[in-house]
């Protein structure tokens, strides 16, 4: 677990730095403010907000509390169990196969189910993905998710600056090598911090996968529950629609596995790979 803090701990470091460094190089002082105050606006708003528009994006509705009793409970008992206060339980409708937590702070956290997981799944597993999600909740992954993608606004705004600059900033042919040189930058720069970003995603699950198994002292009904997933998003992975590719990150499971991705560019760890720490770990 501290292997994965520490991770996450240089990942964020780096992508600070990858900032610092692009700022002074392209934006200076003046578009670094700019784009800190546009990026932090943007994330805060999402950081208070975005669990409602996820929740009306997939039509989630509050879970009933008589007809899902069995899951209410196994949530009230493991967030107990993990120290948190008890979340509200949605229900996204259709077959896909997949869950999420969200909300900005625990006291107002959700964790949501789709009808295709309450299918899929036994009890075993379905508490093995419950603990996963509430981990999420108790390492403030939200929090944790906002800080990088302002971050990487911030980048991107930088470089989006350098362009036009390269574009229409310079005449002489003096100028060329600087021209050349704020592209590369331009074009690199968000590619480094949306890898950087995606790399503290993937820490962040495998810290999750850990703190949930050591809540119930056994990983083997998340590693069970990965398997079934994994297999089960590629028969009904979920429609591309909107802003939904956007939302990818929130889930258990990659919700477009059925797409290839490369390793480096993946919001998710590899299914294989997870499952193999799950097994091995000493709970």
């Amino acid at each position: 677990m501290l292997k994965n803090h520490i991770k996450t701990v240089l990942l964020l470091g780096g992508l600070t730095g990858l900032l610092l460094f692009i700022g002074g190089a392209l934006g200076g002082r003046t578009g670094l403010f700019i784009g800190l105050l546009f990026a932090g606006g943007l994330n805060f708003v999402s950081y208070w907000w975005s669990h409602k528009i996820v929740l009306w994006i997939y039509k989630a509705k509050e879970a009933d509390k008589e007809k899902y009793s069995s899951l209410y409970s196994a949530v009230k008992e493991i967030s107990h169990n993990a120290g948190l206060p008890m979340p509200k339980v949605y229900i996204v409708p259709g077959e896909h196969p997949n869950a999420f937590a969200a909300g900005p702070t625990p006291r107002k956290a959700l964790v949501a189910y789709t009808e295709g997981i309450l299918h899929l799944l036994d009890e075993h597993e379905l508490r093995g993905v419950t603990a996963h999600e509430l981990a999420h909740i108790k390492n403030r992954d939200t929090f944790i998710s906002t800080i990088a993608a302002t971050i990487a606004g911030v980048i991107s705004y930088v470089a989006m600056m350098a362009r036009w600059t390269a574009i229409f900033g310079f005449g002489g042919d003096d100028d060329h090598p600087r021209i050349i040189e704020l592209l590369v930058l331009a074009v690199v720069a968000p590619l480094m911090a949306l890898i950087i970003q995606l790399a503290i995603s993937r820490s962040r699950e495998y810290l999750a996968d850990e703190t949930g198994a050591r809540t119930l002292k056994d990983g083997s009904g998340l590693a069970a529950a990965l398997e079934k997933l994994e297999k089960g998003i590629k028969h009904a992975p979920l429609p591309v629609q909107g802003t939904t590719e956007a939302t990818a990150h929130l889930f258990l499971q990659n919700p477009f596995r059925g797409k290839s991705f490369l390793n480096i560019f993946s919001t998710h760890p590899t299914t294989a790979e997870r499952i193999k720490r799950l097994r091995a770990l000493q709970v």
